[in-house]
Order: structure tokens, then sequence, then C-alpha cells
């Protein structure tokens, strides 16, 4: 007996993608930034570094990690920045605005501090 094709139909994706990424949302773990930030092979971050007052202490604590870690593949500058530049990025929106100023002006102050005006 000859088998029978079966004819493709256009599949309803809609409804199954979004109960899928409902189900991907509630099985991944929360906070994957947060986990980023503690355990990244780039830094070992001194807690609460981006939660401090000053930019100057922060672009500071930056560059005392970065130098310190030896686990870091790039130079210290740019794991420093790029560091503060994940953070600011993740936080996004909910960032307040005068602490994202000030970790704007910590950029500034990390070049100072490593020499690159």
């Amino acid at each position: 007996m000859a088998e029978r094709r079966k004819t493709s139909r256009p599949r309803k994706t809609a409804a199954r993608k979004s109960s899928r990424t409902t189900a991907t949302r509630k099985s991944s773990p929360k906070r994957w930034s947060q986990r980023v930030t503690r355990e990244s092979d780039a830094l070992d971050l001194k807690r609460g570094v981006f939660k401090q007052t000053s930019a100057k202490k922060i672009a500071a604590s930056l560059k005392r990690s970065a130098e310190h870690s030896s686990r870091r593949k790039s130079g210290a500058y740019r794991s420093a920045l790029s560091m503060l530049t994940f953070y600011i990025n993740r936080a996004g929106k909910t960032l307040p605005k005068t602490q994202r100023a000030r970790l704007e002006r910590a950029k500034v102050e990390l070049k100072h501090q490593f020499g690159r005006e």
C-alpha cells in the first residue's frame, strides 16, 4: 500500500507561543543579572558597590576589583567599564535618575582614574 503524505497546514503558533513563554518564565531562574554581577568571571566585586553614594568611590572600588581579579580575560579598565555598563543596562527603566546619573559620572571618573581622557 502506498503511504499517504500529510499536507502541510499552517500551524497556529500564536497560542502555543504565549503558553510556552509563560512556562519558560516560570521555570527560569530569577534575577540572572544579579547572579552575573555576583559570580562573574570578569570581576570579584565588593558587595553593594553600585549603591555607594559617590561616583569616585564606585570608580575606585571597580578599579581595585579589576586590578586584583585574576579571572578576568581582558584589561582591567575594560572589565571595570563593562561591568558598570552591564549594571546600568540591566537595571533599565527601574534605575532612579539620581542613581543613573551617579553611575554615568562613575564612568567618567573611571576613565580619569585609569588615565584615559
